[in-house]
C-alpha cells in the first residue's frame, strides 16, 4: 500500500452553527463562515479543503463526547487553552507533552471531545 494521509476528513456535530462557528473561530483563530450551498449547512475548519480537514455541521453530538479530533494551534497551547475557556469550552485535565508536540483534551460548547494541539518546534 502506498503512503497516504491517515485521516481523510472529520465531522463535528453541533447544535447551534452560529455559536459553534464563533467558538472555533475564537479558539483556533479561524475566520470560518457557514456554507449553505450543499444539502446541509457546514463550516470548514480553517476554510481549507486541502489535505485532511474537518467541518462543523448541524447534528446530534455523542453523549460521551465521541471521538477526539486534535486541531493544531498557531500559537502556544496555554494560549489556546485560555481562549477555549473564555469561549465557553472546558479543558479536561492537564497538558500532555509528547516528542511530536503538546496537547490538551477539551470539550466544545456541545461537549464534543477535541484536542488542542501545539506541534513541536523543528
Amino acid at each position: 500500500m502506498g503512503e497516504r494521509a491517515i485521516m481523510a476528513w472529520g465531522e463535528i456535530p453541533v447544535t447551534d452553527m452560529e455559536k459553534s462557528v464563533a467558538f472555533y473561530n475564537k479558539v483556533f483563530g479561524y475566520d470560518m463562515k457557514i456554507d449553505n450551498s450543499g444539502p446541509n449547512p457546514m463550516a470548514v475548519l480553517g476554510n481549507s479543503m486541502q489535505d485532511a480537514g474537518a467541518h462543523l455541521y448541524p447534528g446530534k453530538p455523542a453523549a460521551d463526547g465521541g471521538n477526539t479530533i486534535h486541531i493544531a494551534l498557531d500559537d502556544a497551547l496555554e494560549d489556546g487553552m485560555a481562549r477555549c475557556k473564555e469561549a465557553g469550552g472546558e479543558i479536561i485535565g492537564d497538558l500532555i507533552a509528547m516528542p511530536f508536540g503538546r496537547f490538551a483534551y477539551a470539550k466544545d460548547l456541545d461537549g464534543n471531545s477535541i484536542g488542542l494541539f501545539e506541534p513541536a518546534k523543528a
